[in-house]
Parts: C-alpha cells; sequence; structure tokens
C-alpha cells in the first residue's frame, strides 16, 4: 500500500510503501527525543522522493553515518537514512497521511543506549 508524506510547508513530498498495519519505534536518544519522531523503518525501493531535494538540508552527528535531511523552508525532519539501516529510510509517521493505517503500534526503543540495543531493529 502506498502512503503519501510530507513536510510541514509542503516543498518536500514522498512515498513510502508499508502495509496498513505497522510498528513504529519511539527512540529516547538526544535529537529523537527533542523532535518528537516516530520511525517507520522502510528499504530504499520502498521510499520514493516526489519533489522537494534541493530543499534539503543535510545534518549529521556523532558516528556521521545516519544522513538527517531536513526541509530549509519549515525545518521538518520528515525522514532520513538512519545509522541502523543505511541503504534505507527511516520516516516519522507524523509526517504521513495516516488515513489509510489501520492500526499504528508504538514501540519504545532505548537510543540512548544504542549499541546495546541496536539488535531490536535489525
Amino acid at each position: 500500500m502506498i502512503h503519501h508524506g510530507s513536510c510541514h510547508c509542503g516543498a518536500v513530498k514522498f512515498t513510502v510503501e508499508a502495509p496498513p498495519e505497522i510498528t513504529v519505534s519511539k527512540c529516547n536518544c538526544s535529537i529523537c527525543s527533542q523532535t518528537g519522531f516516530l520511525h517507520l523503518i522502510v528499504k530504499a525501493g520502498e521510499f520514493t522522493l516526489l519533489q522537494g531535494k534541493d530543499n534539503l538540508t543535510l545534518y549529521s552527528f556523532n558516528s556521521h553515518t545516519a544522513r538527517h535531511l531536513f526541509c530549509k523552508t519549515c525545518g521538518v525532519k520528515s525522514f532520513y537514512v538512519p545509522r541502523s539501516h543505511p541503504n534505507g529510510y527511516s520516516v516519522n509517521i507524523n509526517c504521513l497521511n495516516r488515513k489509510r493505517f489501520t492500526k499504528i503500534i508504538i514501540e519504545d526503543f532505548d537510543g540512548q543506549n544504542w549499541e546495546d540495543n541496536i539488535n531490536q531493529l535489525i
């Protein structure tokens, strides 16, 4: 099933392929807890950027493996390339149109102790 998403201002638009019933992760690491990001991990082939590539800006820190992408206009991070899945995307469920989802389960992830817990996500 195809789900549509965007940043707040709509300059960045994308789709993700995911079933109507999903499980997302709520991470307590420094960046996720401050931004309220809820992770839906998808493979690269399940994500399509429709518009706004030139309106994205990159932020990285620590290992510089994750590629945090923000809209230059509104500042929203709708998706990024996570350290845990460098060949895929983590999409913020808060940036997706939820009309076609029938069930969303939110599971806590201890990202403050990422190295000890990453095997839960892989």
